[in-house]
Order: structure tokens, then sequence, then C-alpha cells
């Protein structure tokens, strides 16, 4: 272990639970756990941690950026298993299919979340709903050029995922 991520972790971890505490309704063992996965991330990332001068907002934003993640995927989930609920015991997918789609889910959500809201919804409105272009441009207020850039940009943003 690098020594400058180890006295990171010796000064500050008691501190990072503590603000993790605050902020998940006081659950010491959550807090525990998102305080360990930060100095994963930090190790897995090889930041050079001996040029960080606020060792304390940049820990709380890591810490930050990996319980956005958790609770996003764990809406996900809850979404999907909602909507599994509704399908008949016959056409359940697999165990394994479940975690397929699942996965996929995720990762369309991540490459969603780069792009810019209006960007996100015009696809959304596109691929989901089926809409056209113009019924997407009066939906969201802008002209329908503008929802053929939208669409041009996510269109670029998937083919990156590619």
């Amino acid at each position: 272990m690098d020594v400058s991520v180890e006295s990171l972790y010796r000064e500050h971890r008691p501190w990072l639970t503590g603000w993790l505490r605050a902020r998940l309704g006081h659950c010491s063992d959550r807090a525990a756990d998102f305080a360990q996965d930060t100095f994963v991330r930090i190790l897995q990332s090889g930041a050079c941690v001996a040029e960080v001068t606020q060792p304390r907002s940049y820990l709380a934003t890591i810490a930050r950026g990996l319980m956005i993640d958790h609770f996003r995927r764990h809406d996900i989930e809850q979404a999907y298993l909602s909507e599994l609920a509704l399908v008949p015991p016959s056409l359940q997918p697999s165990l394994e299919e479940r975690a397929i789609l699942l996965e996929t889910l995720l990762t369309i959500d991540r490459l969603l979340a780069d792009l810019g809201p209006k960007v996100r919804q015009a696809f959304l409105l596109a691929q989901v709903e089926g809409l056209d272009q113009a019924t997407i441009a009066a939906q969201l207020g802008v002209s329908v050029s503008s929802v053929k850039k939208y669409m041009q940009q996510a269109v670029v943003q998937c083919l990156k995922c590619l």
C-alpha cells in the first residue's frame, strides 16, 4: 500500500465514516462499506494522493459518487423487478437472463447519464416511446433540427460504448 494512501486512510477514515453515516441515516455498516469502497477506488485509480491539498473534500467527492452510483443502481433494479413482477410466471426470464438484462439496463443508464437532459429525453422518447422527431420537438419545446442534433449526439454516445 502506498504510504500516502495509508496515511490518508489512517487520518481520515474515521471522519469519512462519520460523514457517510450522517448522510445514510446513521447506518454504521453501510457507512463503513462506502468508506472502504472509497479507499479501494483510490487504490484502483492509481491517483497520486500526495498532490491532494484538501483530503476531506477529495474523499467526500469520491464517496458521494459511489453513493449516487449505488442508489441509482438500486432504483433501476427495483424498477426492473417491479416490471418483472407483472410478467406471467411462464414468461419470466431465467436468473441468468435477469442478470444480463439488469446489467444491460445499468449500462444504458450510465451511457445516458453522460448526455444532457434534453438529449437524453429526446433519445428515450424516440427509442422507448417510438415518437417521431416532430412530436419530440413539440414535447420538448425545441425545433426539429435540435431534435436531429440531439439524436446524433445520442447515437455518437452509443457508438462510443461499442
